[in-house]
């Protein structure tokens, strides 16, 4: 029953849009190899508003490998949230101020 409750809140918390800094830590992870430690120079934050680290994780996005380097890298669910992002920015309708300085 404990599990069935996280499953289902896993899911409602994806079926949203990824907010723009979790787009662009993915990005970040997945533009080359990075190393745990690394990671958390980057993205470790003690700032409750600024858990993207945090929340990647809880939602399966990211994944820290048992190698010697403990590489972080994108899950298969992490790579089609960033795909999705992607190209929902490359067919997004520009807003009225982009449209304005046309």
């Amino acid at each position: 029953m404990a599990l069935r409750c996280i499953v289902q809140a896993m899911g409602a918390a994806m079926s949203e849009s990824p907010s723009l800094i979790m787009v662009q830590f993915l990005a970040w992870v997945a533009d080359r190899p990075r190393s745990y430690a690394q990671t958390m120079e980057a993205w470790r934050s003690t700032c409750p508003r600024l858990s993207v680290w945090e929340d990647a994780v809880i939602d399966g996005l990211v994944r820290i490998e048992n190698d010697t380097g403990r590489a972080v890298t994108l899950t298969p669910r992490g790579r089609a949230v960033l795909n999705a992002a992607r190209a929902l920015k490359t067919t997004r309708r520009p807003s009225a101020a982009e449209f304005r300085t046309r």
